[in-house]
């Protein structure tokens, strides 16, 4: 993720300083999860490595805009919402 954030691109978004300290904060609040399951279940296969986090990292629920992980959704009673969804829920 640290050499995506850091690209040219972003410059005009923020600077590299910035986004360093966003980084720095982000692995500070992070926990690292240790993925051991092995997942075969979506369309298109890149985004199989997002569940199977999800699965070891227990998670709550997994917020997506990608159309290839929202078909699936609930994935092992894991919901999968849009940002919007997450955002206007009750």
């Amino acid at each position: 993720m640290t050499e995506s954030l850091l690209k040219q691109k972003f410059d005009r978004y923020s600077s590299v300083a910035a986004r360093r300290r966003l980084l720095a904060d982000f692995e500070a609040a992070a926990t690292r999860i240790q993925v051991t399951t092995t997942i075969q279940a979506c369309r298109h296969p890149k985004d199989n490595k997002f569940l199977a986090l999800a699965i070891d990292g227990h998670a709550d629920l997994i917020l997506s805009g990608d159309r290839d992980l929202l078909v699936l959704s609930p994935f092992r009673n894991i919901p999968i919402v849009t940002p919007m969804q997450y955002l206007t829920e009750d």
